[in-house]
């Protein structure tokens, strides 16, 4: 499956920047719906992605799947706000 990245930046200043990622129609034909989701970054994040994109000559869509697929692993560690104990049941008790 193929997505694409669209930047587009808000009209408002301080804003973070907008990435549409839309999947490809190559799934229309099996009868797939289309979806786009929107990813936020802050501006100074965006534009180390894009220098880094521009210092190794691929796009920004590459550097972010590359990225994920180094760092996913560690962000599976990570617990989810379920898995965290609030100490709530070891009160009064």
């Amino acid at each position: 499956m193929l997505w694409v990245l669209v930047v587009e930046r808000t009209p408002f200043p301080d804003s973070k920047t907008e990435v549409l990622v839309a999947e490809n129609d190559s799934n229309k034909a099996t009868g797939s719906d289309k979806r786009k989701q929107s990813l936020y970054f802050p501006e100074s994040m965006l534009q180390e992605i894009k220098d880094e994109a521009a210092r190794l000559d691929r796009s920004l869509s590459w550097v972010v799947q590359r990225a994920w697929k180094m760092a996913r692993l560690e962000i599976k560690k990570i617990p989810s706000v379920n898995d965290i104990d609030d100490g709530e049941d070891d009160v009064g008790g």
